[in-house]
């Protein structure tokens, strides 16, 4: 991946206006098709699965005129006058006449009609009209809202108070105050104080901002087909405005420092996306895969906000290692630190030397006494997870929603005239198919329900036109966000096996309040479940990192204190009220989502920190291995967290501003969400990774870095520290500065078990390399020349490419002619052969018909051994000197820049006529590898083959070697055996 990187890194850095100017296309395409589009945000809180949910379904196909979404319009007569007065009855009838002519709206039941249930408060100032809807709040247009809102005049005029609510008036507006503003202020001045310049501080704002616009567009696009929640774009904002600005930050300070170093620019950028960025992509992918995971959680809202966070996330990791380069590369050495300044200084600091950084002085204080810090730690976020045991979730309600809205004033307003459980009416299907005695039967069950605790009120069973399904109206005496709400449905459910008993008439619970409890409940259920999933997987991929069992099941840990210790918090806050009134919070219960919502967020920035942190006291630790037997542990320590300190403190500075700025005027669900966020970086940023770590790895000494040896040969080995990446390079420089067709340095072929080599050798470029020897060994030395094979260990490099780092490249870049005889017996024409070579292998780009450039090269092969023959005639009529001709053509039909050919494959082949036809079929600018027998013949000194320039192995003279294991479990891999053939 490092190298992969690199690659990504120089080509941005060499076409830095090029990637610019994509970018700003693709934002320009994304917002204006997101603003074209015109999707709007609609809350759809549906939980296939459900009660509730298969409830509403069933009244959507029987009793559709209940299925759909609801309103109220909320009356209320001036002081001492009654909503049944004269003026104000007229008022309401005439109201509850227009809304009943708009279009959309299925039925109106106003407070005064024969069926209204209990729509007049008991003071009689204060009426409800309900409003009911063809189709769900998804369908429901703004325009059709304008119209509901618009009947307000005929009560306003008459003297009367109106307010609208119901599910259709939630607030699902999006938009960004002023104090989200400050939060990006705020983390313009942690990089400036970081960088010490306003140039590079204002870079990573930069690579942020166009990824959330982007990540914006993004999801207005989707709002335009699907339902999207309006909480889903200001998470998707907040989370991708956050990362953004901090994996740029561990990118650029990289670079920073290299240049202040002396490092060349574009090696500084290209090196610095290669290893700084490889944590960044790891960061970015652990939130990915974590947010990505509330699919399973089978909750369509939930999943939509995840993936809309996730796509954020990835356009962040995209824009840090292309963006952000590009920048690098239009601003070149004007980031370079100025001799003298704070950023020069210390980047060419001495670790041990001078005034010690804070940092420093941290992680020294911290190691005088491990255990104590351990203890302390544990116990703080400890005792800060007791909240968390009261947790009490729910989904938002309109008591949530912002002071002086329409949704928020209907609330209060049935609230002080009828009470809170008003605002929360449940529905109870009864399935009356199965009795005779419809009105009877269905007053004995709301007498039932009625006798229940914290009933306030149980309206008339209403059948459908059908005759087989009836609805009852249940109105607590709770808040919808209450406790005892929930547990009035639980009871009312656990009357049905009684009711289907006494009556034959199965029932259910449902509505608004209904689908938030069982959403609520799903949730709790998959929080552990979620929290196992995401710190198994944060085991395995810090395993794979760290190459060690201490450090993931440590990082787990710590991740689990720093989610509860936040969990706890946000419970205290927004729960129990605790400076509810400095936050401008409503305490209530906590958002459903939020837990599960946190500890995918919040994983991926632990993982972020941890990586940054514990990968620099690896690389120390590994350097001090190289000097003394077992390393240095506790140095590794201190050297590894005094480098990466200072910009992990930025990075949580950044997360902590970034996400509390949505808390004070954020709108109700991103409040909780944001807090959570902000606390639980705080904790993990400066609590766990900063304390605990350090202190815990102290304790555990070279015991940290154990890892068993089986377990080392399973995992794959990513090179998070870039230590492959330098070796290449250097390879790379070691190649560039000879250049040469093929170049070996100490260069050993074949498998551990069984080499061939050393071997010293240098091709000139376009020239030919003979390998001579026995049929294998030269088989594996041609397979390793074309990158089929890696070499065993020394340098070697191939048309100027290291290997095996660039394998991919020289793979492509070389073709291998095949020879076997097989061929021939199988039929077949010249034409033919050459075609089906195209066919698989040439790009798809290439439009020109096979036939046509088989045609040409099998006329090139005849011209060039000098005999009569073309695309149709049979391999069977040719010789073995015409068939390695014919094959060496199919191969540069390719167009490579090498052709590798074993002529010992057609017996007979390696003559005077074959050199000669090589010579002239193989053009000047394509060098050639040719594996040849013992006592095969070669090409004549003076030839016209010769004059290419012609080196050769001999492999027969090279050292004894040991023989090739024959049992059958064997070593030789799948890649060697298929190579060797």
């Amino acid at each position: 991946m490092a190298l992969l990187l690199h690659r990504i890194g120089r080509f941005a850095y060499r076409r830095g206006w090029l990637v610019i100017v994509t970018w700003v296309l693709a934002l320009g395409a994304f917002l204006g098709a997101g603003i074209g589009l015109g999707g709007q945000l609609q809350e759809s809180f549906a939980i296939p699965g459900t009660e509730s949910q298969s409830a509403i379904d069933q009244l959507a196909a029987v009793f559709p005129q209940t299925a759909g979404a609801s309103a109220r319009a909320v009356v209320e007569a001036p002081d001492g006058a009654s909503v049944e007065d004269a003026p104000y009855r007229h008022a309401i009838d005439e109201m509850s006449s227009e809304l009943a002519d708009i279009d959309g709206v299925a039925s109106v039941l106003g407070p005064f009609d024969e069926y209204a249930g209990d729509q007049v408060s008991d003071d009689a100032r204060t009426a409800i009209i309900q409003v009911q809807f063809d189709g769900p709040s998804t369908d429901v247009t703004q325009g059709q809202l304008d119209a509901v809102t618009a009947t307000k005049d005929l009560a306003t005029e008459a003297g009367m108070e109106v307010a609208f609510g119901g599910e259709v008036f939630q607030d699902t507006s999006f938009g960004l105050t002023v104090t989200e503003a400050l939060g990006v202020l705020f983390a313009g001045v942690v990089l400036f104080i970081t960088f010490g310049s306003l140039l590079a501080a204002g870079m990573p704002l930069l690579t942020a901002l166009v990824g959330v616009g982007l990540a914006f567009g993004g999801i207005s696009i989707v709002a335009a087909v699907t339902p999207v929640s309006s909480t889903a774009p200001m998470l998707a904002v907040m989370i991708g405005l956050a990362v953004g600005i901090d994996y740029a930050l561990f990118i650029l300070s990289r670079h920073r420092t290299q240049l202040a170093r002396g490092q060349d620019p574009e090696e500084s950028a290209a090196e610095a996306v290669a290893t700084a960025g490889g944590a960044v992509v790891f960061a970015g992918l652990t939130v990915i895969i974590a947010l990505l995971g509330l699919l399973v959680v089978g909750i369509p809202f939930l999943s939509v906000m995840g993936v809309g966070a996730a796509f954020a996330v990835l356009i962040a990791v995209v824009g840090a290692v292309t963006l952000l380069p590009a920048l690098l590369g239009v601003l070149g050495k004007r980031l370079v630190p100025k001799p003298g300044s704070r950023a020069h200084r210390r980047a060419n600091a001495d670790d041990d030397g001078g005034k010690k950084p804070l940092g420093r002085r941290w992680v020294d204080t911290v190691l005088k006494a491990p255990i104590a810090f351990v203890v302390v730690i544990v116990g703080l976020l400890g005792a800060a997870s007791v909240p968390a045991l009261s947790l009490d979730l729910n989904l938002p309600s309109a008591a949530t929603d912002p002071v002086g809205s329409s949704s928020r004033e209907a609330y209060d307003l049935i609230s002080d005239g009828f009470g809170p459980g008003y605002n929360g009416p449940l529905i109870v299907t009864v399935d009356i198919t199965q009795t005779t005695d419809i009105f009877d039967d269905l007053d004995a069950i709301g007498a039932r329900i009625g006798a229940l605790d914290d009933v306030a009120y149980v309206g008339d069973g209403m059948p459908n036109p059908t005759v087989d399904t009836a609805i009852i109206q249940v109105i607590p005496e709770s808040a919808p966000d209450d406790p005892a709400t929930k547990q009035l449905v639980e009871s009312i459910r656990e009357l049905e096996p009684g009711i289907q008993a006494d009556f034959g008439t199965p029932i259910a619970v449902t509505g608004y309040t209904a689908v938030s409890i069982d959403i609520s409940q799903r949730l709790s259920d998959a929080l552990v479940p979620f929290a196992l999933i995401v710190v198994g997987l944060s085991i395995v991929l810090l395993l794979i990192v760290f190459r060690s069992v201490f450090v993931p099941v440590k990082a787990a840990l710590g991740f689990l204190l720093s989610a509860f210790g936040a969990i706890g918090v946000t419970v205290a806050v927004f729960q129990w009220g605790w400076f509810a009134d400095l936050l401008h919070i409503e305490p209530g219960p906590i958002l459903s989502f939020l837990p599960i919502l946190l500890m995918a967020v919040l994983f991926g920035l632990a993982m972020d920190y941890e990586v940054f942190l514990v990968s620099g006291m690896r690389e120390e630790f590994v350097r001090s291995q190289r000097q003394t037997p077992g390393g240095r542990p506790r140095e590794a320590i201190v050297h590894g967290f005094q480098h990466a300190a200072r910009v992990v403190t930025a990075a949580a500075l950044i997360m902590f501003f970034v996400f509390f700025a949505f808390v004070p005027e954020g709108s109700g669900p991103i409040k909780g969400i944001a807090f959570a966020l902000a606390i639980g970086v705080a904790f993990d940023a400066f609590l766990v990774r900063m304390t605990l770590v350090p202190a815990a790895m102290a304790l555990a000494g070279r015991g940290a870095w154990w890892l068993p040896k089986w377990l080392g040969r399973v995992l794959p080995d990513v090179d998070i520290e870039g230590e492959g990446l330098r070796a290449h390079l250097d390879q790379e420089e070691w190649a560039s500065a000879r250049p040469a067709a093929v170049l070996a340095e100490r260069a050993v072929f074949g498998l551990p078990e069984r080499t061939i080599g050393p071997v010293d050798l240098q091709v000139p470029e376009h020239g030919a390399l003979l390998v001579r020897g026995s049929a294998v060994d030269r088989r594996v030395v041609v397979a390793t020349l074309a990158a089929r094979l890696a070499p065993v260990s020394g340098r070697l490099a191939v048309l100027g490419r290291p290997l095996p780092g660039s394998g991919g490249e020289v793979l492509r870049r070389v073709a291998i002619a095949e020879l076997s005889a097989d061929q021939a017996l199988d039929g077949g024409t010249v034409g033919e052969l050459i075609a089906r070579r195209l066919d698989a292998t040439r790009p798809w780009y290439r439009l020109a018909p096979a036939s046509r450039t088989a045609s040409e090269w099998s006329r090139k092969a005849a011209l060039a051994i000098g005999e009569r023959f073309d695309a149709d005639t049979p391999l069977e009529s040719l010789g073995a000197v015409a068939r390695a001709v014919v094959a060496t053509a199919a191969a540069l039909a390719e167009r490579p820049n090498a052709v590798a050919i074993d002529l010992d494959e057609a017996p007979g082949a390696a003559t005077a006529e074959l050199w000669d036809a090589l010579a002239v079929l193989v053009p000047a600018d394509v060098a050639l590898i040719v594996g040849i027998g013992r006592s095969a013949q070669g090409p004549a000194a003076g030839s016209l083959f010769a004059a290419r320039g012609v080196e050769t192995i001999d492999l027969a003279a090279l050292p004894a070697l040991p023989a090739l294991p024959a049992e059958p479990d064997s070593p030789v891999s799948p890649d060697h055996q298929e190579a060797l053939r």
